[in-house]
């Protein structure tokens, strides 16, 4: 009867393979939310950048002779 006692043994090694196969998929996903979430980061600082540039651009243009006190 060595088969009878082989099928539990069969059946464990097929759920560990089953629950590393799951494991590694799920690393994947993780990988692409964290690259998700760089990228949005990345989008949002950019952004950050272009208002305050466009913010000091407008300053500059409101007031063109403010850096010019002294020269008359």
């Amino acid at each position: 009867m060595p088969s009878a006692r082989r099928a539990p043994q069969l059946a464990v090694l097929a759920l560990c393979g089953a629950l590393g196969a799951g494991s590694l998929a799920g690393c994947e996903t993780t990988q692409e939310k964290a690259a998700a979430q760089r990228a949005e980061s990345a989008r949002i600082l950019k952004a950050r950048a272009n208002r305050r540039a466009a913010k000091k651009d407008k300053r500059n243009q409101d007031n063109p002779h403010k850096h010019e006190k002294g020269k008359k």
